[in-house]
């Protein structure tokens, strides 16, 4: 196992610049940080960790951890191109903050290391980061791969960025501590939530502007879309529900109930490919929970470790797997049993995950 700092590169390379918080300073360009990882064939899962800044990188057959490659700091969002040959990272310098903590006695952001870092799956290889806006949290890829479209937590902004130049084309103010992003199914409309004001910005990115604003309840997070756009289902953490969305008509229909709220926490929500079935990450929950799409009701639960939050499927549906910041790891969640077969260490501060085929 191998573990290549990037402070150095960053150091040398990164563009001294002034400004305010609303315009940071563009994100710092990269050497090429290669690492040698052991070979495997099966499916890998690639897990950043928002407190050691890196990227942990997982055999999913064997269930071994292949290595650690440093990223910058505090990776989170993390999402692949559609031919799944590069993972854009979201980096952050604004230092960790839980929501009781009193921001006013953190070290200041250090908006040099915000950013999209750029990872060829083929080579292990961090190629470069590109500008981001301040703060970047996580993001959603256009259909096509051509734009990112990435929530700004500290300036409650989304911004749309060109992948081909590596510049931020549009950035539009939305609702207070954004987060979760996910474009709609044909591609035509972006949502995003609003963790502080409990609302969801409706994106245009063809014309460039916010078309609605949708109240859904306490701080969500995380959005999922049925596969013919129709509903939208997105966690409303502080309340213990996850709400059903009429995307046509902008319009919460439904909230379900999956747990005491302040006792079960819902973060990601995430759709099995024939989506008739929602799987939900609690948090400090401690469990992921399944809901029937069909009826929208809880069919299980099952104990996944300490506060999962990112969750992703294997390429065949039968395995999900949750990262468990505060237990340092990854669980295995065998889908037909619903029961956890495995967990894989995983560095300091599990956050986002995906799972791709080799």
């Amino acid at each position: 196992m191998k573990k290549i700092p990037a402070a150095a590169a960053l150091a040398a390379l990164t563009l001294l610049a002034q400004g305010c918080k609303s315009t940071p300073p563009p994100a710092p360009a990269l050497m090429r940080i290669e690492v040698s990882i052991p070979a495997s064939t099966g499916p890998r899962l690639y897990v950043t960790d928002e407190i050691s800044g890196d990227l942990s990188i997982i055999d999913a057959t064997a269930g071994t951890l292949l290595g650690n490659i440093h990223l910058g700091k505090r990776p989170r969002g993390i999402h692949p191109s559609p031919d799944h040959k590069t993972l854009y990272i979201a980096l952050s310098g604004t230092p960790i903050a839980g929501p009781d903590v009193d921001e006013s006695t953190l070290p200041p952001a250090d908006h040099s290391a915000d950013g999209i870092g750029i990872f060829d799956v083929t080579q292990n290889t961090l190629l470069r980061v590109i500008p981001g806006g301040s703060d970047p949290e996580n993001f959603d890829v256009s259909k096509d791969g051509k734009q990112l479209y990435i929530s700004n937590e500290d300036i409650s902004a989304v911004s749309v960025l060109d992948v081909a130049t590596g510049q931020i084309v549009k950035s539009l103010k939305i609702g207070a501590q954004p987060e979760g992003v996910k474009a709609t199914p044909d591609g035509k409309l972006v949502y995003v939530t609003s963790e502080e004001t409990g609302t969801i910005a409706v994106l245009d990115p063809a014309a460039g502007k916010i078309v609605a604003t949708i109240p859904v309840g306490h701080r969500p997070r995380s959005i999922a879309f049925l596969p013919d756009g129709s509903r939208a289902y997105i966690n409303a953490e502080n309340d213990g529900t996850v709400v059903v969305v009429d995307t046509a008509k902008h319009k919460m229909i439904k909230a379900i109930p999956i747990g005491k709220p302040g006792v079960i926490k819902p973060m990601a929500v995430l759709l099995s490919p024939d989506a008739r079935h929602l799987y939900v990450s609690t948090g400090r929950g401690h469990q992921v929970v399944t809901i029937d799409t069909t009826t929208d009701n809880v069919t299980g639960q099952v104990e996944a470790g300490q506060r999962p939050w990112g969750i992703a499927l294997s390429p065949d549906a039968q395995t999900l797997y949750s990262a468990n910041g505060p237990s340092h790891d990854v669980s295995f969640i065998n889908l037909s049993t619903n029961t956890v077969v495995k967990k894989v260490p995983a560095g300091k501060g599990p956050w986002g995950i995906v799972a791709l085929e080799r």
